[in-house]
């Protein structure tokens, strides 16, 4: 297996646990936190998706989907591209209303999508091409692409979790 085709298969795995966190949830229910201070089921897809658009279409030096589509006002939120959830307080997490888990299914899978195909192209030498410079080390684009998948995967592991203790409340 070459690289482009395994992180395509990784990354591809996550629409359907996002699909499975979020389904059947009423929006009453995508916003309902499971303690002061948790974050509910919907903040958390929505930062997952947010989270890999943004640093995906950095990488692409293309526009995110979230500022040219309609998902921002489907979710209750301006489309500024730079809100990602982080650093978000319980204000900002409360402002992330969906209308259905049905947007952040979709939202997501136009993000992966966009993401794998890019990830079909990728050649190994392509990994070492820094792609950001803000840190030290400066970050490769192999790191970044791992780093998204890990922060995806640990955030819809949440909300799955999430999705449990709404169920069983």
């Amino acid at each position: 297996m070459d690289v482009n085709d395994l992180l395509t298969d990784a990354y591809g795995r996550l629409p359907d646990l996002v699909e499975s966190a979020v389904a059947g949830l009423s929006p009453e229910q995508l916003r309902q936190a499971p303690a002061a201070g948790a974050n509910p089921v919907g903040w958390l897809v929505w930062h997952l998706t947010r989270i890999q658009d943004h640093h995906v279409a950095g990488v692409l030096g293309e526009a995110q989907l979230w500022a040219t589509g309609d998902w921002a006002g489907r979710l209750g939120l301006e489309p500024d591209p730079d809100d990602t959830g982080f650093g978000h307080g319980p204000d900002q997490i409360a402002a992330v209303r969906p209308e259905s888990g049905q947007v952040l299914v979709d939202y997501h899978r136009a993000v992966v999508d966009r993401t794998r195909a890019y990830l079909r192209g990728l050649r190994p030498a392509d990994l070492d091409r820094v792609v950001d410079r803000n840190w030290d080390p400066p970050v490769t684009l192999g790191v970044r692409l791992v780093s998204v998948l890990a922060d995806d995967l640990q955030h819809v592991g949440q909300a799955g979790y999430v999705r449990g203790l709404i169920e069983r409340g």
